[in-house]
């Protein structure tokens, strides 16, 4: 895959991407974590790339959102849907939906919202959800209590780049593997010569080591179900909770990670942590045996009569004895008890078995002194044996638990991937569902007429709650103006035409009963102007209608209030010469507008007007029929108020004058 070819993927990003390990599987599948890993790219930009991605593959030349409002609307309706993702990957990886305006991709997308709605969002799935995160490498290992050995430099640069975890060296014969067996506690040769050679140490041949890393150097796969370890528990708990088959074993795997430390060493065995305590206990072990011998020696001196005869006293001077020898006449028996229970309280505190209680009780000599010491060489060969089966146990049980772990290794992977997808599909229900969504019905063939049919809508972009809101029905095919009352709803029905429009191209279900539109190229959406505009932006403005009047097949254009630009009169003259335009290139076009009657009578062409219509004022509040009526020009609010005033001057007890001046404004408005 060239990617470069990506739209937005330049030389250096394209360097980036390929150093991934699959980036064309990443690519082709929206992966935005995998993207995402690549250097200098974050989870934003990872998406964008999905997009240019999914772009070429459909042949897709973008810019379906011509306008800001446009753009605005997109990602208004998407946050609605990025915000019911519990991961961040979730959020991310439904960046990559986007409005197309090519049929291959829009089917594409609704294959996969088909699939996504039928999805129960299980309050258990969604918090299993919430701890799980991409799978991260575990970066560098390194291990140094073990070496690769060879006297052969093309085996020794194949050894550097199969096992990269551990040193290798190069030796001349069996002394030069002798002199690294002193610095290691494992060398593993691998050269057959060696075979046989009786050396002091750890030494084992293995020709085929690199051919079976994992065996030599576990730490490899046990970094990497150790840096992961959180999110594959959470993986296999959301595919049980949601009933999905797993493609790898999932007690096999849950077991092989309650093994496993975080730090990645192998955890729960009792007896690598009663070797791993006496390691680490042993010296204060030591010292507190001292303490134990010397305080019942002093007890002991303490509690009984001493008698020396002054000939026996002289001798022992005239033989330079000491202490000692007083200790071996007198106290004998004491100090034997003394150091034996020094012995015990070791062996006892560091849980040692028979062999390690033998090299215990040299600690303490039998040889009579005071205060009582330790061996300080009968320890340190108690700390080598300690340290010595400690990691010949360790390392047993981190091969066996990496072989068992590394055959899950591509399960498990999918297993996490399966789960992310899962709450993107989940994301996507609840959103169908808070709004109470329906997939809508395209119709591919422009020439059928057709521009959007909506029941039963109900704008997703309203902050009010979804019972509160009044559904719209509307429908229109070629040009229409909407008129109606303020505040009548006319900028949340453009609203709900464009979030609907932009779902349905999107492939996303839309907040509506039934909806049936015609695919469009694009959609242009003019919100508001604020104010009258100056002569430089209204040239602006005119420009831009100007470039669509070029095209325009095929495109949506959604206005709100264009005669806000400049002067009533010139901007309903200004509005029928747009629509006109539009009507002729075959554009699908909604212009809110107060000046509906007046651009009527400008135009060149039956303009469709719809209204929607107040029923009446309640309590001074209007009351409004929110879905447009077709082809009817809707009465405005001073209308309504009018109205009402001459209802009440009729029916009530003022001057026949005041009622004759309703009347007169009331036929204004005829």
């Amino acid at each position: 895959m060239d990617l470069e070819s990506i739209p937005g993927v330049g030389e250096k990003t394209a360097r980036a991407l390929a150093d991934l390990d699959d980036p064309e599987r990443a690519l082709r599948t929206g992966d935005v974590a995998a993207l995402a890993r690549a250097p200098g790219i974050t989870r934003g930009r990872a998406a964008r790339i999905a997009r240019g991605a999914i772009r070429r593959e459909h042949d897709d030349p973008g810019g379906f959102l011509a306008t800001d409002r446009a753009r605005e609307v997109y990602r208004e309706v998407l946050s609605l849907c990025t915000e019911r993702a519990v991961t961040r990957y979730g959020a991310a990886r439904l960046e990559t939906f986007y409005p197309s305006s090519r049929r291959s991709r829009i089917e594409e997308a609704r294959a996969f919202v088909r699939e996504a709605i039928q999805r129960d969002p299980d309050p258990d799935v969604l918090d299993a959800l919430a701890g799980v995160e991409p799978l991260e490498p575990p970066g560098d290992v390194r291990v140094r209590d073990r070496c690769l050995a060879t006297t052969d430099a093309e085996r020794y640069a194949e050894a550097r780049e199969a096992v990269p975890e551990l040193p290798v060296e190069v030796v001349e014969d069996a002394q030069g593997l002798a002199e690294l067996a002193r610095g290691y506690a494992t060398v593993v040769a691998l050269d057959e010569e060696f075979a046989g050679v009786a050396v002091d140490g750890d030494v084992r041949v293995r020709p085929d080591a690199l051919d079976d890393p994992a065996e030599i150097v576990p730490e490899r796969a046990l970094a990497f179900f150790a840096r992961n370890r959180e999110s594959l528990r959470a993986a296999a708990a959301v595919h049980r909770a949601a009933g999905l088959d797993a493609d790898c074993d999932l007690e096999a795997l849950e077991a092989g990670l309650e093994r496993l430390a975080a730090d990645g060493t192998v955890a729960g065995d009792d007896e690598l942590d009663r070797l791993t305590a006496a390691v680490d206990d042993l010296d204060a072990a030591v010292g507190t045996a001292e303490s134990v011998a010397n305080d019942r020696l002093r007890e002991a001196i303490r509690e009984r009569d001493v008698t020396i005869e002054g000939s026996d006293l002289l001798s022992l001077v005239e033989r330079g004895a000491g202490v000692d020898s007083l200790l071996s006449r007198e106290l004998a028996d004491d100090h034997a008890a003394a150091v034996e229970a020094a012995r015990e309280h070791l062996i006892e505190t560091l849980d040692l078995d028979a062999g390690e209680a033998d090299l215990a009780r040299r600690a303490f000599g039998d040889e009579p002194t005071f205060p009582v010491e330790r061996d300080e060489n009968a320890v340190s060969r108690l700390r080598e044996e300690l340290t010595a089966a400690k990691e010949r146990r360790a390392a047993r049980l981190k091969r066996e638990l990496a072989a068992d772990l590394a055959a899950q290794r591509e399960g498990a992977q999918r297993l996490v991937r399966d789960a992310l997808e899962l709450d993107v599909e989940l994301a996507v229900s609840r959103f169908a569902r808070d709004f109470e969504c329906t997939m809508p019905e395209f119709v591919w063939d422009a020439g059928e007429g057709v521009g959007f049919r909506i029941e039963g809508g109900r704008s997703p972009l309203l902050d009010e709650p979804l019972a509160e809101i009044d559904p719209v029905d509307y429908e229109v095919s070629g040009v229409a103006l909407l008129s109606g009352v303020n505040s009548g709803g006319k900028t949340s029905t453009l609203d709900l035409v464009a979030s609907v429009v932009v779902l349905a191209h999107m492939g996303f279900p839309v907040p509506a009963a039934s909806v049936r539109l015609r695919r469009f190229d694009d959609l242009h959406y003019h919100a508001k102007t604020q104010g009258t505009l100056d002569a430089g932006a209204f040239e602006s403005t005119v420009r831009e209608f100007a470039d669509l009047a070029g095209g325009g097949e095929g495109s949506l254009v959604l206005v709100d209030e264009l005669e806000s630009i400049t002067e009533p009169g010139a901007s309903a003259k200004i509005i029928a010469g747009i629509l006109e335009t539009l009507d002729e290139n075959d554009a699908t076009a909604v212009f809110v507008s107060h000046l509906a009657g007046e651009i009527r009578e400008t135009a060149d062409f039956p303009v469709t007007v719809d209204g929607i219509e107040a029923v009446g004022l309640v309590d001074g509040e209007l009351e409004v029929n929110r879905s447009p009526v077709k082809d009817h020009l809707a009465r405005s609010t001073p209308e309504l108020i009018v109205e009402k005033l001459a209802g009440e001057a009729d029916g009530g007890r003022s001057a026949g004058g005041e009622v004759a001046f309703y009347d007169r404004l009331l036929e204004k408005f005829e």
